[in-house]
Parts: structure tokens; C-alpha cells; sequence
């Protein structure tokens, strides 16, 4: 492990000044074909020790440093011999490498102790990845994931403002200090309208969400958490570009007591209500609604999604915010011209969270009126988690076994990818796709996304004579 210390900071220099650093080696992961680095031989197992004499401790300062045109890299092969390179290229071009890790030094976890987290929401023994608490600025900013603002140290700030890491996303829950203080169970939580405001100042944007727990951050508390953000959206300047409300999730490997309600269809209704009658007054004073309410509310309260165009430009889809109604939307488009039949006759079985089960409903029926094509559409509960309506990404390898033991599966099983961990074949209970195969006998395809779907279920070389008003 390399030990990097004092990087100045001036005007030519966006790195953090005056810290000291334990970074590693970026290993890299692969290479791109016809990129520079396939050019000059870099290989997968390498490692990246150096950029012009600095030691990037992530994949925001490779960027940086990779920026320059002329490049001297000092590199770590896998036989631990170290070679210095030399590149002149364009100022805007890339080298072409992936990496194996986006952090080259250690994560930044989460330091608070929420009671609604799900990382402590899940049963033990199961992979290390899974017990992360992940509460870093840089990944939040590299990927959209959402921080507390909690742990961060003054380099931290200055950093972030020197780099101008925009936008972040930010776990607010409550702008009620006593409130955030409590849900968070941590007195550096109750700072976060002056950490705001500190971004304003700095020309960072943010994009904020609150989890509702009932009878903790809801009624008043909430109304006044959303307001309190839209000060954040101006004409001149606009800080806090949008929040999202999110229903709370309750695992049966919860901690006992620990104070939290789950959300019922009658209250998810209470909390639409209250939402779109606060959206409403939003798009009237700062023409946006500013703040969205997951799909989750409305498919447990049983309601409709709202149509497509009031999630304007889906700022916060990532986060489960008009994700349904875009996949459905989607699904819409590609059915619009089907085949009349297909060429090789099929019957599958696709499986979805209960959550989802009745949206899809319509889309199913459409797809079996395909002369030769049979979906069985199942939408299953969690026995893993305990959870009767889920959403499909969480659904675990057990919870297909348990489901769809004893049905009429047909030639293969359909599974969304979000189901998997990213690039593996896991579950989230550590069970791989061979693994319920084996169990249920029969084959499982993964699709990726609604366009996949469409076009693996009828086949691109199908019949081109279409469905006319199906």
C-alpha cells in the first residue's frame, strides 16, 4: 500500500490540499478494444500507481489527472514490476481503461445508527458486500447513491468545491433538527439546512429524498421538510433540484422495538394526498412540482401511476420514482406492432414482485393474444424478507424456489437483471442462478431491460404481419 501525502492545491490543481492518504494501486479491471491503452499494452491485473506524479485516490481524480495531454504513468504490473509510461494524446480523449474498484483508498461509511436501514434489516452470514454501509460523497456523485452529510471532514468539503462534484444526492428525511437527529441517531445530522445552504454558496447542486417512517417524519414534519427544500429551487439559483418521497421499507430481520410502522394502502393514500396537494402548489410557485412520490405509494394504495409527463424529466427515476410508469411506457411503445404469431412456438414463465404484478397485467394479456406464445405472469411475495408486496429487485433466489414450486413453468423462467448483482449471477440471498434452476428444473433467462423483454419474447425474426389495435 503507496502512502500519498500533502497535495497542494492552486489554480492548476483541483486535488485536495495538505491531507495525507493511504491509496492503493487502481487495479485495472479491463481494457477497451482500439483505445490507447490496448495500444500500448496495459492489461487486466495492471495497476495505475501514478499520473504525472500523483496518486489518484479514486476514479474522479483519474479523471482529472487523465485530462492533460501529455501523460507520464507510473504502472504496476502483475509481476510487481513497475514501468513508467509516456503518452501524448488529445486533451479530451480517454485512455480506455476500466478499473476494478471506482475507490483506490477505503470507502467512507455511514457513522449513523437509523433504525430503518436495510443493510441492518438483513440476516447475517451472508457476502461481505452486503453489510457496506456506504456513505460516500464520491460514489454518490459517480452514481447517483444517496449520503447523510454526516461524516464528512472539512478536506471533504473542500474537495467537493474545488472539484465541484455536482449534483450529489442526499438523504434528508427530515430538515427538523430534533427530527433528522433522531431518525439518524446522530447530533451531526441536525446541521443539514446549513449544509445546504453551504452548497448553494458553492454551486453544488443536490437532489434530496426523504423516507417516510409513519408517526415520525410525516403530517407537519414532512409538508415542512419539503417547503424547507424548495427555498433551495430559485430562479437565479437552483440548489436542490428535486426530492423524492420514499414509503419506508421493514424487513421481518428488523431490530425489535425499534419504534417503526409499516405503510398500509390506507395510509400510503394519506401521504398521496398530502404530496400531490404540496406538488400543486409547487408547480404554481416555482413551475415544477419539485417533489415526487415513489411508485411504491401508488401501487400500494392500489391507485393508478400518474401519467408519464407529471415526472417531468424523471430526475429522480433512478430512485424508484416513475421507474414503473417508464418501464411501462416502454413496454407500451414495443407492443404497439406485434407479430401475429410467433415462429417458434414458447411458453414461459415471467416473474415479478408482487408490487408490480397488477401493472403488468394489461402488457401480458396483450403479448398472449401472439398466436403460439404463452406467458405466465407471476407476481411473488418475499418470504425471504417477510414482505407479502414487494418490489422486484429485492425478490431472492429463495423466493422464486418457494413461488414457483408446483407451477406450470413452461420452457424457461424470465428474471428482470435486477434481481442479480451487478455483472454476477447472485441473488441478494447469496443463492446463484444454477442453484434455483437446479431446484425447479428448468432454465432461467435474465433480461436486462423492457426493450429485451419485447424482443426476446416474440423474436426479432418473427412474422412482421402486426396486431392491429390489440
Amino acid at each position: 500500500m503507496w502512502q500519498e501525502i500533502n497535495y497542494k492545491e492552486d489554480h492548476n490543481d483541483l486535488l485536495v490540499p495538505n491531507i495525507t492518504y493511504r491509496i492503493n494501486p487502481a487495479e485495472i479491471e479491463s481494457i477497451e478494444a482500439n483505445s490507447i491503452a490496448q495500444e500500448i499494452g496495459f492489461e487486466s491485473g495492471d495497476s495505475i500507481i501514478s499520473i504525472n506524479g500523483k496518486k489518484p485516490r479514486d476514479l474522479i481524480d483519474y479523471q482529472i489527472l487523465i485530462s492533460e495531454e501529455i501523460l507520464n504513468i507510473s504502472v504496476l504490473d502483475k509481476n510487481d514490476e513497475i514501468h513508467n509510461i509516456s503518452i501524448e494524446k488529445d486533451q479530451d480523449v480517454n485512455l480506455g481503461i476500466n478499473f476494478k474498484d471506482a475507490l483506490f483508498d477505503s470507502i467512507k461509511q455511514c457513522n449513523n445508527r437509523c433504525p430503518f436501514c436495510f443493510i441492518d434489516q438483513q440476516p447475517s452470514g451472508k457476502r461481505k458486500s452486503l453489510y457496506v454501509k456506504d456513505d460516500d460523497y464520491r460514489l454518490s456523485f459517480l452514481y447517483g447513491s444517496y449520503l447523510t452529510l454526516t461524516n464528512l471532514k472539512n478536506e471533504d468539503w473542500e474537495r467537493i468545491s474545488a472539484q465541484k462534484l455536482s449534483p450529489l444526492f442526499i438523504s434528508v428525511h427530515a430538515t427538523d433538527p430534533d427530527t433528522r437527529e433522531n431518525l439518524l441517531k446522530n447530533k451531526k445530522a441536525r446541521a443539514i439546512l446549513d449544509q445546504i445552504s453551504w452548497f448553494e454558496k458553492n454551486s453544488i447542486q443536490i437532489h434530496a429524498q426523504i423516507v417516510v417512517c409513519p408517526n415520525i417524519n410525516d403530517g407537519e414534519i414532512l409538508e415542512k421538510s419539503i417547503l424547507d427544500l424548495a427555498e433551495f429551487f430559485k430562479k437565479t439559483t437552483q440548489t436542490v433540484l428535486s426530492v423524492a418521497i420514499v414509503p419506508v421499507g421493514l424487513t421481518k430481520f428488523r431490530p425489535a422495538n425499534d419504534g417503526l410502522k409499516s405503510i398500509s394502502s390506507e395510509y400510503a393514500i394519506k401521504i398521496i394526498k398530502k404530496v400531490e396537494r404540496i406538488q400543486s402548489l409547487l408547480q404554481k410557485n416555482l413551475g415544477t412540482r419539485f417533489c415526487w412520490l415513489a411508485d411504491e405509494w401508488y401501487l400500494i394504495a392500489g391507485r393508478n401511476l400518474p401519467s408519464y409527463n407529471t415526472y417531468e424529466d424523471m430526475p429522480q427515476e433512478s430512485n424508484g420514482v416513475g421507474s414503473i410508469r417508464s418501464f411501462l411506457k416502454t413496454l407500451s411503445e414495443k407492443t404497439k406492432n406485434l407479430p401475429k404469431k410467433v415462429n417458434q412456438p414458447k411458453t414461459i414463465s415471467w416473474v415479478v414482485g408482487k408490487l408490480v404484478y397488477e401493472a403488468l397485467i394489461p402488457i401480458v394479456k396483450k403479448l398472449n393474444l401472439i398466436d403460439g406464445l404463452t406467458i405466465n405472469l407471476y407476481g411473488l411475495p418475499s418470504i425471504y424478507w417477510g414482505q407479502e408486496q414487494v418490489v422486484t429487485g429485492l425478490l431472492t433466489g429463495e423466493d422464486i424456489i418457494c413461488g414457483l414450486k408446483d407451477k406450470e413453468l413452461g420452457d424457461a423462467i424470465y428474471l428482470p437483471s435486477i434481481m442479480l448483482k451487478l455483472n454476477t449471477d447472485l441473488f441478494l440471498d447469496d443463492k446463484n442462478i444454477k442453484d434455483v434452476e437446479d431446484q425447479l428444473k428448468t432454465k432461467i433467462h435474465v433480461l436486462d431491460d423492457s426493450n429485451d423483454i419485447i424482443d426476446t419474447l416474440i423474436g426479432k425474426s418473427s412474422n412482421t404481419s402486426t396486431l392491429k389495435n390489440a
